[in-house]
């Protein structure tokens, strides 16, 4: 994923929730429905979120600095934050407030062909919307459950898309079988109750969002396969004999950080090492083009070392 990675993904969300905003909103003022209100919140609070991972794709484009020598990556996780608490705040808690107020105090739908139409609208802008994101995924999902993909995604953008777009999704039919049975029963109290159901399922999505980019922002490692090419990239089986442990660290979704002790022989030159070193670095950007920053340290190869593993602080000169 580049840098604007998920970037049509977002903007077409965008131009859908604000086009969604407007008509729940239009069919909230006619029909009085509070499942309508709800969603208007919903799909506005959708479009501010589309608008904080643009911001955050933007700021994480800056040069680094001497005061931030690493870059700006880890913006596009900060904004990504900020979503899930946009989403979980505006979106969720809202509605379950609005669907508390309604079912204490119940009254019929006004215009009933106003929220229906609308809905009906909204799950067609919001199905092209989920289209485009399930089509950007598939790009990079590979072989991965939809689990796993929004789980282990270094990139925020498209998992928080893809959770949106299937809430919001999810949340209209809430808000049709709620109007529905309002209109059939002629008790406002499913209107409520769609409500709330809308508010919890926000609740449970913002959740999952907050959980899995505090992770990123807390720092992950690369994933296993990319650990894999960059410890065989490293080995040439002459100078560099060995890794007596490596860390990675996601320093942003396209930047990568590498450090490793690596295990040379005795007998080996200052400058044979220091040619088999920018040697390992070249095969391992070439293997992992992501891996910008790279400090490999050589170390005597001994028993002791191999026995450690990749516990530093067992590791001879390691802490």
């Amino acid at each position: 994923m580049s840098a604007s990675g998920g970037t049509k993904a977002i903007v077409a969300a965008l131009g859908a929730n604000l086009a969604i905003a407007a008509a729940k909103f239009v069919a909230f003022a006619f029909s009085g429905s509070s499942s309508m209100l709800a969603e208007g919140v919903h799909s506005l609070a959708d479009s501010g979120n589309q608008g904080l991972l643009l911001l955050g794709g933007k700021k994480a484009k800056r040069a680094a600095t001497a005061e931030h020598p690493f870059g700006y990556g880890r913006e596009r996780y900060i904004y990504g934050f900020l979503v899930s608490i946009v989403l979980f705040t505006i979106g969720g808690v809202f509605a379950l407030y609005e669907g508390y107020e309604k079912i204490h105090a119940p009254h019929p739908l006004e215009d009933w062909y106003w929220p229906i139409g609308v809905l009906i609208f909204a799950v067609i802008a919001e199905g092209f919307s989920f289209r485009t994101a399930i089509k950007e995924s598939n790009e990079l999902r590979g072989k991965q459950t939809w689990t796993q993909f929004v789980r282990r995604a270094k990139a925020p953008e498209l998992p928080v898309v893809l959770l949106e777009d299937f809430g919001a999704l999810v949340g209209l039919i809430l808000a049709l079988g709620g109007v529905g049975m309002t209109l059939a029963t002629g008790d406002g109290i499913w209107d409520g109750i769609g409500t709330m159901c809308i508010g919890a399922l926000l609740v449970l999505i913002a959740l999952v969002l907050a959980a899995e980019t505090k992770s990123l922002l807390l720092g992950e490692a690369a994933g296993p396969e990319q650990v894999a090419k960059i410890r065989e990239a490293v080995v040439d089986g002459e100078v560099v004999t060995g890794v007596i442990h490596m860390r990675t660290l996601h320093l942003g979704p396209e930047e990568l950080l590498v450090a490793a002790k690596i295990a040379v022989r005795h007998d080996d030159t200052a400058t044979q090492v220091a040619r088999a070193i920018d040697a390992a670095e070249a095969r391992i950007r070439a293997a992992v083009p992501i891996a910008r920053v790279i400090y490999l340290e050589p170390d005597i190869y001994n028993e002791a070392a191999a026995a450690a593993g990749d516990e530093p602080s067992k590791t001879p000169g390691g802490h």
